[in-house]
């Protein structure tokens, strides 16, 4: 069997699809799957061990210059690799208009894709040949398999779902001295822990022996993990480094502390135990899923007066995020 998967970001939301193709190899021994992401996130898909090719889409990149996409070839190049295969199924797991057009409408094989009661977009729904339904009150990793086994019509198991990319990183580290990954970075300001805490934090672990690394993505996020590095030996802040770089620093951790990022998923989706720190977000349907993920809510915490930014995260404190660490950290008998 092979089923081309559309599933084009964000990374969270890449992350997230693995498991529903541990479930369907489960069902289908042999079974392979092509797929469809943004050229940002191509790195993931390789890691599953029954992905065959991955076809990149560069959608925010093109509609900034269309002429230009079509003059280049881009273009043609994606749809001669998009029709170059026959499927047995399309699953668009993305359920947005630009998703079923552009990807589902272009394959060939009969299309499966959330119904328009279920898809985060309705209108994508009249695109595909089967509308599935799923509920919303799902975490989106078991949304995304419900929507696969419906698909390809097997049965789920009631187990807790399965990323299985760990073993791609899996080298032996007995020698490595143990370390932590503190990944501070995210998007929106109002998500970020304050800088102030992550110091402090990281002066606690460092006085317990612990080293300390911090990766980065932009320039911004690298002044900051350098601000936080200057007066802490025991903290390296990291190179410029691939998705997949990242990936195994991460694999490779003793635990991670996160704040409501893609790369909190991504320690999730390698089972490294991870403390993830939310503020004005709700991990409801999209927290940490997987072995060890504990997710920390400043609104849990009694509200204080400390003067700190964003305001919203001064009631959970470095003592209360080291507490919780130490618990995943501390060996037991």
């Amino acid at each position: 069997m092979k089923v081309l998967i559309v599933k084009t970001s964000s990374m969270g939301d890449v992350i997230h699809t693995l498991p529903a193709l541990t479930d369907a190899a489960n069902a289908f021994p042999g079974i392979s799957f092509d797929w469809v992401v943004e050229e940002g996130f191509q790195e993931i898909p390789h890691w599953h061990p029954n992905v065959d090719k991955v076809i990149p889409i560069a959608i925010r990149r093109w509609r900034k210059n269309i002429i230009h996409t079509l003059k280049s070839g881009e273009w043609s190049r994606y749809t001669s690799d998009l029709k170059a295969e026959s499927y047995d199924a399309i699953i668009d797991a993305q359920g947005l208009l630009k998703s079923a057009i552009l990807v589902s409408r272009l394959a060939n094989g009969t299309s499966y894709g959330l119904d328009k009661a279920s898809a985060k977009e309705p209108l994508a729904s009249h695109f595909y040949d089967h509308g599935i339904r799923v509920s919303k009150q799902l975490h989106a990793v078991e949304r995304i398999r419900q929507l696969f086994a419906q698909a390809l019509h097997y049965p789920l198991t009631e187990e807790k779902g399965n990323f299985s990319i760990r073993q791609h990183f899996q080298t032996d580290h007995s020698l490595d001295t143990p370390y932590l990954v503190f990944q501070h970075s995210t998007t929106r300001f109002d998500k970020h822990w304050p800088e102030a805490y992550w110091a402090s934090l990281i002066s606690i672990t460092g006085n317990a022996g612990w080293d300390i690394k911090l990766p980065w993505g932009n320039h911004e996020e690298k002044a900051r993990a350098e601000r936080l590095a200057q007066q802490h030996r025991h903290v390296e802040v990291l190179p410029k480094l691939s998705l997949s770089e990242v990936a195994g620093i991460i694999a490779k951790a003793s635990a991670c502390v996160s704040v409501d990022t893609g790369l909190s998923h991504l320690a999730a989706a390698l089972d490294t135990p991870n403390v993830i720190l939310f503020g004005p977000t709700d991990p409801g349907l999209v927290g940490g899923y997987g072995k060890n993920q504990y997710c920390l809510e400043a609104k849990d915490y009694p509200a204080n007066k400390i003067d700190i930014e964003p305001k919203i995260f001064a009631p959970l404190t470095p003592e209360i995020v080291w507490n919780k660490l130490q618990s995943l950290i501390t060996p037991t008998n």
